[in-house]
């Protein structure tokens, strides 16, 4: 299941469905945190995302909660451990 958080917009604002695919590969070379199913989350710059949601991730680390695991150069997320995506503005 993956769940995307949007802001909402003023009561002037039309609110226009989007479809996370979209959502995430215009999100492409920024950084995002990705929480997986088992917890563990992953932080840094989104280089790639495909049709399946599988992500790498550039500069990556990892966490849990929040105690810093580990550093990584480069990591690929298979889409279908994944929890939640946060956008870095949301961050």
């Amino acid at each position: 299941m993956l769940i995307f958080l949007v802001k909402s917009l003023s009561n002037q604002q039309q609110q226009h469905p989007k479809k996370p695919l979209v959502v995430l590969q215009r999100a492409i070379n920024k950084k995002v945190s990705v929480r997986l199913k088992n917890e563990a989350e992953y932080r840094g710059k989104m280089s790639n995302v495909d049709s399946y949601m599988n992500l790498i991730l550039e500069d990556a680390e990892e966490f849990n909660g929040s105690t810093h695991l580990a550093n990584y150069g480069k990591v690929v997320i298979r889409g279908n451990n994944v929890l939640f995506i946060r956008l870095e503005d949301e961050l």
